[in-house]
């Protein structure tokens, strides 16, 4: 079931009333969980790059659309190998400045999966 987005702001989003202090991943099945930036950061040197071992991660069999808030004001971006992992997968991916995506997330249909940078 997905869970609704409550809130952000800078450093946090509410999930189902609960705040988070890190950014996060809705699954399939409403799961929330930690981000696990070192894959990209690892790679890249930031967070802000997700890198295709991210992707790789992030993306769920069955899932259809991946929304990604991209941060407060919107510096997160795919990797060009990123870009082409959810192409292939057939999983389309949007990606908006955070409060935007927490819209959109909040009002989708279907196999739909999210990532939410919470900082810049």
């Amino acid at each position: 079931m997905k869970p609704k987005i409550n809130s952000t702001s800078f450093g946090s989003v509410t999930v189902k009333g609960k705040p988070y202090k890190h950014d996060i991943l809705i699954r399939l099945d409403g799961e929330v969980e930690k981000r696990r930036k070192k894959l990209s950061k690892g790679i890249y040197g930031t967070s802000h790059k997700i890198s295709l071992d991210e992707a790789e991660y992030i993306y769920e069999k069955g899932a259809r659309k991946v929304v990604i808030g991209t941060g407060q004001i919107g510096f997160v971006k795919l990797s060009k190998k990123a870009k082409k992992f959810f192409k292939e997968k057939d999983v389309r991916a949007k990606l908006l400045p955070t409060p935007e995506a927490i819209k959109l997330w909040n009002k989708s249909k279907g196999k739909t999966i999210a990532m939410f940078h919470v900082t810049c």
